[in-house]
């Protein structure tokens, strides 16, 4: 609600706070990508994005495309072709680790300068479906699965721009979860399915690191696993994926540091996607039956509104 200020001669000029409570932001139809694909990483903003790796009915994907905010443009290739895979960073400098790659799980790492990629320390644990956060130098690789059948872990990585190392655990273990946040000391752990491969396995659980412990929060409205995420530990979009109901869905939540939102869905439901940006600007590209759609998110004004009273 609103208060106005009347006749009083001692009131001041106030600025307060009106939040209409609506899905003030939607989702339109971006450039497509290059190459059709699902189970891609990615990386970046609405403007400088980056989609890497993935895989079709033909195989796993080395290719990697850059967004300019209007249409994608293919680049140089991993050195490894692997979907399933983590990813973290800008489009100029990014990371990427774990994933399938051919035949088998992988450990391998790579590094983008903005041209090429560069093979680097590999993770401790091989791994996929895993999910991500930070940059290329200060990156979380957050549970998933390896070894074996799909058997969820709760083990967590930390990259300091040289190597891997293992941190304290999830509280619930799971994997197909998105990750998001900043850095190595500032992510969260969002969805996912647990304990194994089942229809009704999905969580709503979202876990919130803060360098060195995570802390479980308010759940997701809708438990969701193969779904992306984007943003910080107090402002996270996330979007997408599949619910014990349904193969996909267009679901589209919002954090704000406390809770969860139901905002406009996605204009088509997709699982196994990637997203980058932010919780007023975001992108959403590939995944589903594999597909090379591309969707943009805006939030003009933000879900709160301002207004000078005086």
């Amino acid at each position: 609600a609103l208060a106005f200020g009347g006749s009083n001669p001692s009131a001041t000029a106030a600025t307060e706070e009106w939040n209409t409570g609506l899905p003030v932001g939607a989702w339109s139809t971006g450039g497509s990508l290059n190459t059709a694909r699902n189970n891609l990483g990615g990386t970046g903003t609405q403007t400088a994005g980056l989609a890497v790796g993935g895989e079709s009915p033909s195989g796993n994907h080395a290719d990697t495309e850059l967004y300019n905010g209007a249409s994608w443009t293919e680049v140089n290739n991993l050195n490894t072709a692997k979907a399933l895979l983590g990813a973290a960073g800008t489009q100029t400098a990014s990371l990427v680790f774990g994933g399938q790659g051919p035949g088998s799980f992988t450990a391998t790492t790579e590094n983008w300068n903005g041209t090429n990629w560069t093979e680097v320390a590999d993770l401790n644990t091989a791994r996929r479906l895993m999910g991500d956060a930070g940059t290329n130098t200060s990156a979380l690789s957050i549970a998933g699965y390896h070894n074996g059948p799909p058997v969820a872990r709760a083990e967590v990585e930390s990259w300091n721009g040289s190597s891997w190392t293992e941190i304290a655990d999830l509280n619930t273990a799971r994997y197909a979860l998105a990750g998001a946040g900043t850095n190595n000391t500032s992510a969260m752990a969002i969805g996912g399915i647990s304990p194994v491969a089942n229809p009704t396995d999905q969580k709503a659980h979202t876990e919130i690191w803060n360098g060195t412990n995570w802390t479980e929060v308010n759940d997701l409205n809708v438990a969701t696993q193969q779904l992306a995420a984007t943003g910080t530990t107090s402002a996270t979009l996330a979007f997408g994926g599949e619910t014990p109901a349904a193969a996909a869905v267009a679901k589209t939540e919002i954090w704000n540091g406390t809770n969860w939102t139901e905002v406009n869905d996605l204009a088509t439901a997709r699982n196994v996607l990637a997203g980058s940006g932010t919780t007023t600007a975001a992108l959403a590209f590939g995944g589903g039956a594999v597909t090379a759609a591309t969707e943009e998110w805006n939030e003009p004004f933000g879900a709160t509104q301002e207004f000078d009273l005086s």
